[in-house]
């Protein structure tokens, strides 16, 4: 099989409605290397970065309610920043670069599940403004 590890994709195809934070960002611990009074932390396999996680809510109005929130790890050698509140909103809206998804299967429901990895968070990009042709009209950028 060519597939051979995790999958990138864009924080398009993940969250085409966005995302809104709702937890704080956590380091991750490893439970198999931590022991009584000994926590260890974990390091992704391939990179070796501390990897932290944030739970998210998925704006896609057609997500069922108990599937909504996710948990997004984020490989980063120091604690990633939740970006700045947005006057108005109950959420901070953000979106994430460099993302992988890997297929496991949930232990619980034995039902295929996602595991979502980026390498940045960040605030959402500004709707693109038109760009111009050379006759000055408006073309989709």
């Amino acid at each position: 099989m060519a597939i051979q590890g995790p999958i990138p994709v864009s924080f398009d195809q993940v969250f085409p409605h966005g995302c809104y934070v709702v937890g704080e960002v956590e380091q991750v611990k490893d439970f198999d290397a931590s022991s009584k009074g000994r926590t260890v932390y974990a390091k992704d396999k391939n990179t070796g970065e501390l990897v932290w996680q944030v739970a998210v809510m998925d704006a896609d109005p057609t997500v069922k309610a108990g599937q909504k929130t996710v948990s997004v790890k984020i490989l980063s050698p120091v604690q990633p920043v939740v970006p700045a509140a947005l006057p108005g909103l109950p959420f901070v809206p953000v979106e994430f670069d460099g993302m992988t998804a890997t297929a496991y299967v949930n232990q619980n429901t034995g039902r295929l599940a996602w595991s979502i990895r980026a390498t940045a968070m960040r605030p959402p990009r500004t709707a693109a403004t038109p760009a111009k042709t050379s006759a000055g009209k408006d073309i989709a950028a």
